[in-house]
């Protein structure tokens, strides 16, 4: 059978802990080439909106040890003006609503396993790399973080880096008022922590030894001038400026995905890789977006001063010294973390009887293709 797995049945039984355990594991199959993965693809089409796009955006990877899956996205994307900053916006059918699958697949025999919604883990897997991140590259006595966003990054980021260190204190600023208010009453009851909401990114670093940028806004959230001696940021939702970019002493990149099979010179470090469609008057999709949109995704960060977690697993140096300023970030290994995380799911969730049950043979054909 093949099991129909959603957020709750997801969220009943997806810890912080499994999934960094399944991302380890999986980025160490990487560094053994037992494991595969693209970088993610988006197919861009104007829509009939001029400040509207269509993406449709896919990231696939699997391994020997027994699992295959693809990430699938379909967004309407646009980008608005909200509390003072630039963000980037998107929906399915209508705004509030969203469609992303994860399609899981059995390597050994080819069968479709399950079919899951991809919100929760999505945001467990993201928040997940940021903490293996803070684990090699934070100071050991990290215990105050600065969360730069309010929303279910932020909230999954807390988790994960309560799980690699002893937080003490998380310091959050967000535009909306409420929006930090409810983040600190929720996230100061799950952890049972310390949880202040400020008024401004930069109050938010003030003594921060992890900061972390966790927004929808595609324009820096995380400036050099507020980030103190001896941190560590991530940035999965805008950016750092320029001068948080000088700052960094050392960078960790989780990895890049490999070039095609006797293609070396096609491995790209994109985060990811875009396909536009333009419209009937030759304006493309991406017209509407910024700059940064329109263009490449970006590379290796402070590639000058990146060490690979492939190489620290080896017995390269994380960590330079405890006044470092320190960047970690995932790479462009994203299928990776789909078949790891989506197939440790399957298991907890299968064991527990969650999810509904469709007859595989549904998905099958006596036509060969």
């Amino acid at each position: 059978m093949t099991l129909i797995l959603n957020n709750d049945d997801i969220a009943s039984v997806l810890t912080m802990e499994e999934t960094i355990g399944a991302l380890r594991s999986a980025y160490e199959e990487l560094a053994r080439t037992e494991a595969v993965c693209r970088p993610r693809i988006d197919i861009r089409i104007p829509t009939s909106d001029p400040a509207k796009m269509y993406q449709w955006g896919t990231m696939e990877g699997g391994s020997a040890s027994g699992y295959f899956a693809i990430r699938m996205k379909s967004d309407v994307v646009y980008e608005q003006e909200y509390g003072g900053t630039r963000t980037q916006e998107k929906y399915c059918l209508r705004p509030g609503l969203f469609c992303g699958l994860i399609l899981l697949m059995s390597v050994d025999n080819g069968e479709p396993l399950a079919i899951i919604n991809d919100g929760y883990l999505q945001h467990m897997r993201v928040g997940a790399d940021s903490g293996i991140g803070a684990g090699y590259m934070a100071r050991e006595d990290a215990s105050v973080v600065a969360m730069i966003g309010s929303g279910g990054m932020a909230r999954s980021h807390a988790e994960s880096f309560a799980a690699v260190r002893d937080i003490k204190r998380i310091q959050v600023y967000s535009p909306t008022k409420a929006n930090r208010e409810a983040y600190a009453e929720e996230i100061r009851g799950k952890l049972g922590i310390e949880v202040v909401p400020v008024a401004s990114a930069a109050e938010a670093c003030k003594g921060a030894h992890i900061v972390a940028g966790c927004t929808d806004a595609v324009e820096p959230v995380i400036f050099g001038k507020d980030v103190e001696d001896g941190a560590h940021m991530t940035c999965v939702g805008g950016s750092i400026d320029g001068e948080a970019m000088e700052r960094i002493d050392r960078s960790l990149r989780l990895g890049s995905a490999p070039a095609p099979v006797g293609i070396p010179e096609m491995r790209l470090h994109d985060e990811n890789i875009a396909y536009e469609a333009n419209a009937p008057d030759g304006t493309p999709a991406s017209a509407s977006q910024t700059r940064e949109r329109a263009g490449r995704g970006h590379g290796v960060i402070a590639e000058d001063r990146v060490v690979f977690l492939e190489e620290v697993l080896q017995g390269a140096q994380a960590r330079p010294g405890p006044t470092a300023v320190t960047y970690s970030e995932r790479g462009n290994i994203q299928g990776a973390q789909f078949f790891s995380v989506a197939g440790r799911a399957y298991e907890l969730a299968k064991a527990k009887g969650l999810g509904h049950e469709l007859p595989t043979e549904w998905f099958l054909q006596d036509i060969r293709d």
